[in-house]
């Protein structure tokens, strides 16, 4: 039986691995082994490991890593513990493959620490780009790393190769969190207010604001400019917690302030994946920063106001709004957003991600690829260079 370890360090990786994690525990030539770290085991992100273990999952190991600290030096400090937790994890039980996904400094830590180890790494998501978030340079890092890719787009995995990696060990699967819109029971709006203590009755806008990891000095400034666009678009809001990257807390402060002063706003730290889909469902909006409104939005038809610099570079579909962190552009691509012939016109366009076969892809390749010296003995893919570098750095000046 092949041991196949999957890292987990919050909410957003954990309902994008949901439909792996199950098709991994129904195989019976394949044992799961949790990895939990991060964001799941800190009450102040609400223990969301407990969530893991009510949808039937057994932990294997738990990598306490967070400081309470969100400055640079805290996040730094959070890596480094990380990096030794999963150090130790792996010393006591060494899994056959490892299953990482994304681009967050934990996933990073859990990356870094199996390369002595000599553990085959399997990254999801690789090749995309967030150029307002360290988040890019810790998932190219994290590509460097990996054995196997698993990408969500033709454009993504031609990146993966223009990184080194060998085209055999790239494969388009799409991206897994759309497969639980086939498989999850959506909540209704009368369930979600009872167990949340909500008012959706009226139209509202669902708001995901994280930190720009790049310009987090500006944290304060770009959040108060959401709030004051929100205001003015006189709508209920649910807004969900960010991640713990740098000058989190400063976005919590921000938003708990906002919902004391405005009777029809909620902050929800914790939805859970098949609740947090049913927002999705019933908003009239997404508002923020969050990969979610580029991912699986589009396959809802959600129009989406994606706010500032944290997302540039990724594919999005047709019902993406692109504007600046200043609130008269804000409001006007809410606006926008909530005109019925924009959510008409994202309703008929395909998801450029996928239609949602991502896990059996996956789970297929990990099951049946050989654990063998040519997998983790890594050849760099040289690509052929049609201009001279020298012209290369002419042309950026």
């Amino acid at each position: 039986m092949r041991t196949v370890g999957v890292v987990t360090v919050g909410r957003s990786d954990y309902g994008i691995y949901l439909p792996i994690l199950r098709r991994i525990q129904a195989d019976p030539a394949l044992r799961l082994r949790l990895l939990v770290g991060g964001m799941h085991l800190a009450p102040q992100f609400g223990l969301t490991s407990r969530h893991i273990e009510a949808d039937g999952f057994e932990i294997g190991d738990r990598i306490e890593m967070l400081l309470a600290s969100d400055t640079p030096e805290g996040i730094a400090k959070s890596m480094g513990l990380g990096v030794a937790g999963f150090s130790q994890a792996y010393a006591r039980e060494r899994p056959d493959i490892l299953v990482v996904l994304g681009d967050r400094f934990e996933m990073f830590a859990a990356a870094l620490a199996a390369l002595p180890f000599k553990i085959a790494v399997a990254h999801i998501h690789g090749g995309e780009v967030t150029e307002g978030a360290i988040d890019d340079a810790l998932r190219h890092a994290m590509t460097k790393l990996s054995h196997l890719h698993f990408v969500a787009t033709e454009e993504y995995a031609r990146r993966v190769v223009q990184l080194g990696e060998e085209p055999w060990r790239v494969v388009v699967c799409g991206a897994p969190s759309l497969d639980n819109l086939g498989a999850l029971r959506l909540r209704s709006r009368e369930e979600l207010e009872r167990d949340y203590g909500l008012e959706l009755a009226r139209p509202f806008l669902l708001v995901t604001f994280h930190p720009v990891t790049l310009e987090y000095e500006r944290t304060r400034d770009y959040t108060e400019e959401l709030l004051a666009a929100l205001a003015a678009a006189a709508l209920p809001v649910i807004f969900t917690a960010p991640n713990a990257d740098t000058a989190h807390h400063e976005i919590v402060d921000l938003i708990r302030t906002y919902v004391r002063a405005q009777p029809s706003a909620w902050l929800v730290e914790q939805l859970g994946t098949r609740d947090y889909f049913s927002m999705l469902a019933l908003a009239a909006a997404m508002v923020g920063n969050s990969s979610s409104g580029l991912i699986e939005a589009p396959s809802l038809g959600l129009p989406v106001v994606n706010v500032g610099t944290r997302q540039d570079g990724r594919v999005r579909g047709a019902n993406v709004i692109d504007v600046g962190y200043g609130r008269a552009e804000i409001l006007a691509g809410i606006r926008r957003a909530l005109e019925p012939e924009f959510r008409q016109r994202a309703l008929g366009r395909p998801n450029p991600y996928g239609a949602g076969h991502a896990a059996e892809i996956v789970v297929g390749r990990l099951a049946e690829i050989a654990l063998d010296d040519a997998l983790t003995r890594k050849r760099f893919y040289d690509l052929k260079v049609v201009e001279p570098l020298q012209a290369v750095a002419g042309a950026r000046g």
